[in-house]
């Protein structure tokens, strides 16, 4: 499929968002919202990738929502006042979902930052598992400069990624987080010169993550999202459940054979999706 917004290239088993609107700062388009978790969705159908990377082209990541949003005239809520605040309550749901979908897949998610990341760019990164940037990046959660509260995420994931008080503080007062700070309060891993070595390194660790048991990686995935959520006796309940269906001795066997052959180990592939209430995928 084709997109507006990004391009996608899978190689190596590692899908490849790249947010191709710089011109326009990759401001969130009426069609990103669309295009994001269709994207998404047929990487995680065709399970053709066992790990995503979203990276972005220009001098900055995403400024966030585009402008024009807010003008459209779909946006705009007329009508019968409480009939148009549920209306914007199901638009905002359809926003979030975009950045639930990266939850959801069955892939890690990897963001890799430059320049600017604002508004709902903080919302799309804090649904990644791992995030990485540029030297000269920055963070913003910039809704509350504009009187507003941010509603796609941020003020719900981000508390899990960083220090309560210093959440608080980007949150109310707007301001710019800087590259090492951010990696001091451990909201990226990784600091990058370049934007080509953030790239590249970005893409080893995609790589090996590919290497590994997809469904392995699946599994811890899905472990450490349902942890977030809920307590150690309940997260100990899920897990012991999980393993005790999705478990088997195929992956580790291989893994054993494979040092014993000193050879790099080779796992089969998630299998689609299963299409049967919904062939079409949509």
């Amino acid at each position: 499929m084709a997109y507006t917004c990004f391009s996608v290239d899978i190689h190596n088993k590692i899908a490849h968002i790249e947010l191709s609107r710089p011109d326009e700062l990759n401001t969130m388009n009426r069609a990103f919202w669309a295009e994001l978790p269709s994207a998404l969705k047929e990487i995680n159908d065709e399970a053709a990738a066992r790990v995503v990377v979203i990276s972005s082209t220009g001098k900055h990541f995403t400024a966030g929502m585009d402008l024009g949003v807010f003008s459209d005239p779909e946006t705009l809520q007329t009508g019968e006042a409480g009939r148009a605040r549920e209306r914007l309550r199901d638009m905002l749901f359809d926003l979030q979902h975009t950045f639930n979908m990266i939850e959801r897949i069955r892939m890690p998610v990897l963001a890799a930052v430059q320049g600017g990341c604002i508004g709902g760019g903080i919302d799309m990164i804090s649904a990644c598992d791992m995030r990485y940037c540029t030297v000269d990046a920055f963070f913003c959660i910039q809704e509350i400069n504009i009187g507003m509260t941010a509603d796609a995420g941020t003020l719900q994931r981000l508390p899990h990624l960083i220090p309560s008080g210093i959440m608080r503080e980007l949150a109310y007062t707007g301001r710019k987080l800087h590259a090492d700070e951010a990696k001091e309060i451990g909201l990226v891993n990784k600091i990058y010169e370049t934007h080509e070595a953030l790239i590249r390194g970005v893409m080893r660790i995609a790589d090996q993550i590919a290497s590994r048991s997809p469904l392995a990686v699946y599994g811890s995935k899905e472990a450490l999202n349902y942890t977030r959520d809920h307590s150690v006796q309940d997260s100990l309940n899920f897990i012991a459940t999980w393993q005790s269906g999705m478990f088997h001795l195929q992956d580790m066997m291989e893994c054993f054979v494979a040092r014993s052959e000193d050879r790099d180990p080779v796992f089969d592939a998630l299998l689609p999706a299963n299409k049967f209430i919904n062939p079409s995928g949509r």
